[in-house]
């Protein structure tokens, strides 16, 4: 299958379900993400990390659902990026990868950033080791990737507002198109 229909298929399928306790569905959160990141001006490889970041919650064997009620880390910034891998290159899977430990980097190194999240993802945020130590965070800075991951996590936590018109997948084919990375 082509990998956009692919993609087209999993926000229109497991996508429509709800995200989490949210008030917004999964594919409308990450719609919503890569339309502010869109609307922040971001070049195409980040508004493609913001609209799939979250992808990982429809692979491996731990779902979205089993962390909210089983109390177990799906690791699916990692299972995202690892499976987006096939088709992008590390500036759209290194921000979706590290979008998790961005929120725990923030919680630690920004007075404030723990009262924006909501409720479903400070109990994500429990589950996927809480806030960062300080030497954890330092390192965390150093990453490649690491500035592009905090604005995915920026956007990702706004991206949950029921009310925000918000384009359909059709929307972002041609900019996912054109970061295709071809396969020898």
């Amino acid at each position: 299958m082509n990998p956009l229909d692919e993609l087209a298929t999993l926000f229109e399928g497991e996508g429509s379900a709800e995200y989490l306790g949210e008030a917004v569905t999964q594919a409308g959160h990450m719609l919503q993400a890569g339309a502010l990141a869109e609307a922040a001006g971001a070049p195409a490889p980040l508004i493609a990390a913001a609209l799939l970041h979250d992808v990982g919650h429809f692979q491996g064997a731990v779902t979205g659902r089993d962390l909210m009620e089983g109390h177990q880390d799906n690791r699916h910034s990692h299972t995202g990026a690892d499976w987006l891998g096939q088709w992008f290159g590390p500036e759209v899977t290194e921000p979706v990868r590290l979008h998790v430990a961005a929120k725990r980097y923030l919680c630690t190194v920004e007075p404030g950033y723990f009262a924006l999240l909501s409720e479903a993802s400070v109990h994500t945020l429990r589950m996927q080791g809480g806030p960062m130590p300080a030497e954890q965070a330092r390192a965390f800075e150093a990453l490649p990737g690491a500035a592009d991951a905090v604005a995915v996590r920026r956007w990702d936590e706004r991206a949950k507002d029921p009310d925000m018109p918000t384009p359909g997948f059709g929307h972002f084919r041609p900019l996912l198109a054109s970061l295709l990375v071809q396969r020898a």
